[in-house]
């Protein structure tokens, strides 16, 4: 049996139509769910990408982040924000030693920047180059392409401005929607199985694909299905906060029209991949799992970005499916809380391949077989310096000391829009202590930069460097 994890970067449950959504078009996707098991409630335990991906990958909790240092070479300073340490035993790694041919797929440049170690323990891997803020190419965008199309002028200066730069710039050369990062993703899986799905006896591919994480300037076609004849700016990435502060309400809609296009064009490219699955015969021999890292504020809140005190659901909502080869499971819909550090043990045993040591996640398949599985009362989530708990009745956000607390009815306000927690400090008192629960302990509080894109990253690594020495 083999086994397939797809990663989709920012992929919003409220985005997809077998969670709900009527108006953006995701069918390959809801017919891959009637073909699977679909998690109502899967959390991340910690934020943003590499958090998510070192669970992923070690089946363990990273939050509350004691052990966290920053490292050189990156510009994203955040607590759990590392590589893979050498001491980690990894999901590929094991899947290697179990005589699996392991590969990985990706886009994802963090996880290829320097030391990060992502690739460790995989047969083959491809790393798809130019996303986002990728050191790619250092010449400027050519002269026919405008920058403040993409960005606001206001913005110059910013991190922000200089990312679009640096995008537009690697991405100059695309001549069709092939040349787009999830097709390319999506179209090299499609190689590797065709030529390895008679020469691997037994695979572990993932495929990580960025998209729908920003920048987002899907082809025209995408653009025209959700803001047709649209002739302004087109703001593909903007700064974290207010997005009214720097574009219009016009500007805005569109920006969500260029997110729900990505997620169209996602799933159309995932969607020639289960094909090519299908085709070659291993739909019905391989395990197929397919979640988002977290979603993405699209001004709701008066928030756009990733936003740590901003843990409402629009990012901390992910999808999860799980399609098993002999079709158990198929359509069953499970509403027990779940996370990410979960798919380690539910994979390796789907394979029948233990992990050399104990690990945090736990199978969540029994779950769907009625035969058992993790029933936890709550989930709990860190980001920099903040904490997120979710029980069945409210969702609580604070700063990991108890600080500047919000609390949430769920049952009157599912979207997180009024806070309560003045009116209910004993709820306020119980959820925090649920925090401090999880995480065995009192949580630590973290000194660091205010920013976790922090263009002083370099020199404040080398400061220290030269205070160790």
């Amino acid at each position: 049996m083999n086994i397939i994890l797809i990663v989709l970067d920012s992929l919003r449950l409220d985005h997809v139509g077998c969670y709900g959504n009527s108006w953006i078009q995701t069918p390959n996707l809801d017919s891959f769910a009637k073909e699977s098991a679909l998690f109502e409630r899967a959390a991340p335990e910690s934020l943003p990408t590499i958090q998510v991906r070192r669970a992923i990958l070690t089946g363990n909790r990273l939050f509350p982040f004691r052990d966290w240092k920053a490292h050189l070479g990156d510009n994203v300073i955040a607590p759990g924000w590392a590589p893979l340490r050498d001491e980690d035993v990894t999901l590929a790694e094991i899947f290697q030693d179990a005589g699996y041919t392991t590969a990985f797929i990706t886009d994802v440049y963090h996880m290829f920047k320097p030391s990060m170690n992502f690739h460790r323990g995989f047969d083959e891997w491809r790393f798809i180059r130019g996303q986002e803020y990728d050191r790619y190419r250092i010449a400027p965008p050519p002269p026919n392409i405008d920058v403040d199309h993409y960005i606001s002028p206001k913005l110059k200066g910013t991190y922000a401005y200089a990312k679009v730069v640096q995008y537009l710039s690697n991405t100059c050369h695309r001549k069709g929607e092939e040349d787009y990062f999830a097709p390319m993703v999506f179209r090299d899986a499609m190689r590797w199985v065709e030529e390895n799905h008679d020469h691997a006896e037994k695979f572990f591919l993932w495929i990580d694909c960025f998209d729908p994480h920003e920048p987002w300037d899907p082809p025209q076609e995408y653009r025209d299905m959700y803001n047709p004849g649209y002739t302004g700016r087109e703001y593909i990435v903007g700064q974290a906060g207010d997005p009214l502060k720097y574009m219009s309400e016009e500007e805005l809609k569109h920006t969500r029209a260029l997110y729900a296009g990505e997620v169209t064009m996602v799933d159309r490219w995932f969607g020639k991949f289960i094909d090519k699955v299908k085709e070659l015969g291993l739909f019905d021999t391989s395990m197929i799992v397919v979640v988002s890292d977290h979603g993405h504020p699209l001004g709701e809140h008066g928030i756009l970005h990733k936003i740590a005190y901003a843990m409402y659901p629009t990012l901390l909502d992910i999808p999860l499916l799980i399609h098993h080869p002999k079709s158990e499971g198929s359509g069953k819909r499970v509403k027990e809380f779940v996370y990410h550090h979960d798919l380690f043990a539910t994979m390796l045993n789907f394979a029948g391949v233990k992990p050399p040591e104990k690990v945090d996640g736990e199978d969540i398949w029994p779950l769907v077989t009625g035969e058992g599985g993790p029933k936890r009362e709550y989930v709990t989530c860190g980001m920099e310096k903040y904490v997120w708990v979710k029980d069945d009745r409210y969702v609580y956000i604070s700063e990991t000391d108890g600080s500047n607390p919000r609390l949430f009815d769920l049952r009157s306000d599912p979207g997180n829009y009024t806070n309560i927690a003045a009116d209910n400090p004993q709820v306020v008192k119980e959820m925090y202590e649920k925090a401090v629960e999880s995480a065995g302990g009192p949580l630590p509080v973290f000194d660091y930069l205010p920013s976790y894109m922090a263009s002083a990253t370099f020199s404040t690594a080398m400061t220290r460097r030269k205070e160790k020495r």
